[in-house]
């Protein structure tokens, strides 16, 4: 046995076994959330008829599970904290097993509607207590690298998967079971976790910040139903421009509670390092270029190309592909090598470069030459990012904060998946708008119109995208090449479970 291999176990305090099974568990409870970001898209028309719901209502599918789950990620943070993140993670998908079963089985739009809210609530417990495991489980360089690289592939996936799994279930099985297929994963998970997940000690004393959780769920909510409301009524609407203020506000008024909070929910500390800060920005840009690039690919599939849903969802696999093989193949055995700006600058480079091919695209492009050589530039890009990023900002990190920074990295995660559907499809839409008036009646030109606005918007996120690996590159210093401290009880922690016997 190596020593490095010594210092991971004895850090970890679990058998090498145990811990990478206990991966296992956490990547599918990961998988398990991500996919359903998407899942529900294709399904929603199919969900609409069978449950009476209004053209007005249909969108609370979708955004009811993003409210609640960026909404409550910092508190689901902390809450974890005060749980033990075992009991936490065990707790959360429990309740989103529940939740999906009740939406599978909605007879009507409320219950859907509120099944969905309920699956982003124990999304935002299970985020962070999902990636506290993570972090305190692997400590050693290698194995923290190629541990976060395959965390950091299936949280990328999960997206494009959950687009592939709605097509396949929506036409061959029923829309019902989009919900309905959480329910043997989360029983799954949950046995594997009692049996092979580590038990680490609640933080005795800790209290939750109520007035700074209202302020950032309140501003959370604001700010995505902001973004999310900016799809479809444009920058300039009232209702959006209120709720954007709004966010500012709230989200001010919680910062200014946090400097000079005794127990704030987030310690300023987390996002004014550098290091984290430049994490951070990495993530949530990364993530408009990938949600940009889905959203671009859907309609340009399914509304000019007229791929059906399920060939749709085929079509957009080479982007996950390409994340999965970087990340896997590529970061993981050079994250233990090299400093980590020199993988995630030049990723995010890679990645602008995909999208910038991709403002390239007219009515009459070819699949295989143009959106096919961009999913995998993006992919690329996407897998030297992410789990450099996810690791660097988890690194180093007090037990004490490890839920808190958890839940901000998730937090980035959504906000630039938010940001980048509502900016991207409104900049699309302007353009395109524009560009119809003077098209007239002309069918041809019309879809030219329709992909010049995908197009400006793929610039757009290309340009957002480019500007994060300026930022990245001159904040981001950390060397991530030495082993991270290893977990230590806190001296105030006491166990709030009784560990597992192994």
């Amino acid at each position: 046995m190596t020593d490095a291999h010594e210092r991971t176990t004895a850090a970890a305090g679990r058998p090498a076994s145990h811990r990478w099974w206990g991966l296992a568990v956490i990547a599918l409870a990961q998988l398990m959330v991500m996919l359903d970001t998407t899942i529900v898209n294709i399904a929603l028309p199919w969900a609409q008829r069978a449950t009476g719901m209004s053209d007005a209502d249909r969108q609370w599918v979708i955004t009811g599970y993003t409210l609640a789950f960026g909404g409550l990620l910092l508190l689901g943070g902390r809450i974890g904290d005060l749980l033990g993140r075992r009991r936490a993670f065990t707790v959360a998908v429990t309740g989103f097993t529940v939740a999906s079963a009740i939406g599978g089985a909605a007879p009507n739009a409320a219950v859907l509607i509120g099944s969905r809210v309920g699956q982003g609530l124990f999304a935002a417990l299970l985020m962070p207590a999902t990636l506290a495991l993570l972090t305190t489980s692997f400590t050693e360089p290698r194995e923290r690298a190629k541990a976060f690289g395959i965390f950091s592939s299936v949280a990328s996936a999960g997206g494009a998967l959950g687009l592939l799994g709605g097509g396949l279930i929506t036409e061959w099985l029923n829309w019902r079971w989009c919900l309905y297929v959480n329910v043997p994963i989360g029983a799954l998970v949950v046995a594997g976790a009692l049996m092979l997940l580590p038990n680490p000690p609640a933080q005795r004393g800790v209290k939750v910040d109520v007035p700074g959780a209202a302020l950032s769920a309140a501003g959370m909510v604001a700010l995505v139903y902001g973004f999310g409301e900016a799809a479809d009524h444009g920058w300039s609407s009232a209702r959006v421009i209120g709720l954007l203020v709004a966010a500012v506000v709230l989200l001010t008024a919680f910062v200014a509670l946090q400097a000079r909070g005794r127990n704030p929910l987030l310690p300023l500390s987390v996002v004014t390092d550098r290091n984290r800060a430049g994490a951070f920005i990495g993530i949530g840009l990364t993530m408009i270029g990938l949600f940009g690039l889905m959203f671009i690919l859907t309609y340009q599939l399914q509304g000019v190309m007229d791929y059906s849903p399920l060939k749709t969802g085929l079509a957009i696999l080479p982007a996950t592909v390409a994340t999965v093989l970087t990340t896997t193949q590529v970061t993981s055995r050079l994250m233990p090598k090299v400093p980590v700006r020199l993988l995630v600058t030049p990723g995010m480079l890679i990645a602008a470069a995909g999208l910038f091919n991709l403002g390239r695209i007219t009515p009459d492009s070819s699949y295989v030459t143009t959106l096919m050589p961009t999913q995998i530039l993006v992919g690329l890009g996407l897998g030297l990012v992410m789990s450099p990023c996810i690791s660097l900002a988890t690194y180093k990190v007090p037990p004490s904060e490890v839920g808190v920074v958890s839940a901000f990295v998730s937090t980035s995660q959504q906000i630039g998946g938010s940001v980048g559907t509502a900016l991207l499809n409104t900049i699309a839409m302007t353009v395109s708008a524009t560009a119809l008036t003077a098209a007239g009646t002309d069918s041809h030109a019309a879809a030219v119109a329709t992909v010049h606005g995908y197009a400006v918007a793929a610039d757009w996120a290309g340009a957002i995208v480019l500007a994060g690996a300026v930022l990245t590159g001159l904040l981001i210093r950390a060397d991530l090449r030495k082993p991270a401290p290893a977990p230590t009880t806190a001296p105030q922690a006491k166990q709030s479970e009784p560990s597992p016997t192994h």
